[in-house]
This record gives structure tokens, sequence and C-alpha cells, in this order.
């Protein structure tokens, strides 16, 4: 699972992801600041199952605090995209490329309309970031369909000659972007066009694809970073209002990063997410300042929505479900560990498909799995449920 974070230059991508992997990153009003992708490791929130079995977790991987549980998930942070981005504008084709294996895209727009559509810093109030999300879908759709137009021939001859099925055709076609059978076929069927040879489509059917390729397999979630500034709030319902389909989350990654900033130097107490945050210890008249600035934006957009964002990429988007390995009567790993460990499954997962994602050698061995919090046992064919703590029983290799 990848989570790529896009948007034209300056609107504060690489703060976004500053914010939200606390990894040190350039960060400059310039134009194009960011060159190569940055990757690095941000965390979801789930609900942990620690305390239904009365015990304090020990993670190997990310952290618990009361019951809240943060599990690593990869963030990718690519070079700024302007308009003509697929003609090789900017540096277009590059951002194009680094978004191939990306599952989910959060879209970093400038709320505050303070960066015109080439990335440059203008008055606050004087661009309307609703432009932003129509070039985006544009850039996007355009891109996709330019990888179709390269092979257009090549498919058409497939399918006039080899009369290999659609799905199959445009699997091949389109696995270099993450792109399954399952996604094409959806596509394909809700275009109704799964029957209809593709030695018969037209440009507008090819361009239809990959628009919906798009909108399925390359989720948008949009961002409205800097909505603290002035305007920033009137763009965000207006955004909201424009584009009834998105989920347009109010976000201020600034926030978050001077929240994160003052918890780690011991001034407060705050858990990413949180709406609110406590004051531990005396502050001085700047510091103050700082956290009245702080209280009023988590108050009116109910907290940073950098930790909203992450949440609703996972979970309600890609709707994945995290699995704790466990044993009846054991949760603790060979160090003492207890429940050590989460794991972030996609969707229609078995017992079996988990019991491969732990090792290999389980998964071959598999004989049956067991359901920790009920004590049944099930088969391999079991569909697995977000929070299940599941022990697997294999053989071991000979």
């Amino acid at each position: 699972m990848l989570i790529g974070i896009v948007g034209k230059p300056s609107t504060g991508k690489s703060t976004f992801f500053m914010a939200a992997t606390s990894v040190p990153v350039e960060r400059s009003s310039r134009p194009f600041t960011t060159i190569k992708p940055n990757r690095a490791v941000a965390y979801v929130e789930v609900e942990c199952v620690d305390k239904e079995f009365n015990k304090q977790c020990n993670p190997r991987t990310g952290y618990c605090v009361n019951g809240r549980r943060f599990v690593p998930v990869e963030l990718l942070d690519v070079a700024g995209l302007v308009p003509g981005a697929h003609e090789g504008k900017g540096l277009g084709n590059k951002f194009l490329d680094d978004l191939r294996q990306a599952d989910v895209l959060v879209h970093i727009v400038d709320a505050s309309g303070s960066t015109s559509e080439m990335g440059e810093k203008i008055p606050v109030g004087s661009y309307d970031p609703c432009n932003d999300v129509r070039f985006l879908e544009q850039e996007l759709d355009y891109w996709i369909k330019g990888i179709l137009d390269a092979n257009w021939q090549k498919l058409q001859r497939e399918s006039r000659l080899v009369k290999k099925k659609n799905e199959d055709i445009l699997t091949e076609q389109f696995s270099g972007l993450g792109m399954n059978k399952d996604i094409i076929i959806k596509v394909l069927k809700e275009l109704k066009v799964d029957d209809k040879p593709i030695a018969e489509w037209s440009d507008e059917d090819a361009l239809l694809l990959s628009k919906k390729i798009r909108q399925i397999g390359k989720p948008i979630i949009i961002a409205a970073n800097k909505c603290d500034l002035s305007t920033g709030w009137d763009n965000y319902q207006k955004m909201k209002k424009e584009f009834p389909n998105y989920l347009v989350i109010p976000c201020s990654a600034e926030a978050e990063i001077t929240l994160k900033g003052a918890a780690k130097a011991g001034f407060i107490d705050y858990i990413p997410g949180d709406k609110t945050f406590n004051v531990k210890t005396e502050l001085n008249e700047q510091q103050k300042n700082a956290m009245k600035i702080m209280k009023l934006v988590c108050d009116r957009y109910d907290g940073t929505g950098i930790q909203k964002c992450l949440n609703a990429a996972v979970f309600d988007f890609l709707h994945y479900i995290a699995i704790f390995p466990g044993g009846v009567g054991k949760l603790e790993d060979a160090n003492g560990n207890v429940i050590p460990d989460c794991y972030l499954m996609p969707p229609k997962t078995t017992a079996l498909d988990f019991a491969f994602k732990l090792h290999s050698d389980i998964g071959r061995g598999f004989i049956k799995a067991i359901d920790v919090k009920t004590r049944q046992a099930v088969g391999k064919d079991h569909a697995l449920k977000h929070r299940d703590v599941i022990e697997i029983v294999f053989k071991k290799p000979s």
C-alpha cells in the first residue's frame, strides 16, 4: 500500500509530508523545491485490542497510546504538477511516472488561494483553488490515455486477431499502474464496453476508460491546506459544494508540525488526530501566543486534518483492515512483547492470505486458524474482519 501526496508546487505538499511523517524535507515557496520523490513512514490510527484482553501492548513497529494504535504506512511526496504536465510541462512526466504505484492520492490544495496555477506566490484570495481540482483530474486522465494511445494499434490488433478478452488486454496494459483485473472488469462494466471489441472503440471510448480508471484505480482525497489563512475556510466550503463526490478535509500542515514539535519538547500533551491538546509546563509569551493560535485552529477544524486524511485514505478509500496475530492464552512473542504486531490487510483477506503474510512457510503449512476473541476455529477461506486477533495453526516444513 502506497499513499501518494500530489499537487501543484508551493501548496504545502512537502509541509504536509513532514507533518505526517516527522521527516524533515526541504520546504520553500519556490516552485519545484521537491525534485526527487520523498518516501517515508506515516501512521494510521486503529483501536487497539489490548484492553479487551486486559493487557498493555508493546508494538514492535509504530506505537500505542491509551489504546490508540498507530500503524505504519508508506507515503510518497512527488514533484509538483502544473497544467500541461501530461505533455511534459514542468516536471510533469517525472511526476506522473512517480505516481504509478500509488494506491490512493491525497491532493494538497492551497485553500487560501495564495498560489498561482504555476505554483508562484500571489496575494491571499486571488486564485480559485477549485481550478486545481479540475486540472489534476484532467492531467491524470490524459496521462492514463497517453499510456493507452502509445500501444493503441497493438491493443486493437490483439482484440481483432488474437481475440483476447478486453479485461485481459487492458489488465496487461495497465498492470504498471497497479491496476488489477478486478478493477479493469469493474471499469468495463460501468462503461458498458466489456463486450465491445477494442478494435471498434472510438477515441471517446478510450478517454472515458481513462477517466474511469483514474476514478476507481487512483481515488483522490482533497486536503484543503492552509485553511487557517484568511479566505481558507470560505474556499474550503466552496470546494465541498462544487465537488460533492470528493472527500474534502480542512487542513493546516503547519499547525500539525507546530503541535508535534511542542509535544516532543514536552510543552504539551498531543496525540496526532486529537481535536485539542493540554499544556504541561509554564510557557513564555511567544509560546503562549503560538498555542492560542493552535487552539483556534483545532477548535475550528476539529484538529489539523492531517491524521484524518491518512486514516480516510487507508480505511475509507482502500478499505484496509487491521489484523493482530496472537494465540489463545498467549499474546506475547518470544521476547515478552505483548500484541507486538498489527498488519494492515486489503479487503476480503482470508485466513490463508494472512498466514502467507506472516510467512510463506506458515501459509504452505496451513492447517487452520483460530479467532482468538471467540476461540473458534476457522478455515482457510474464512474472511477476516477489522481488529480480528488470529492464531495460525500450521505444519512446520520438514
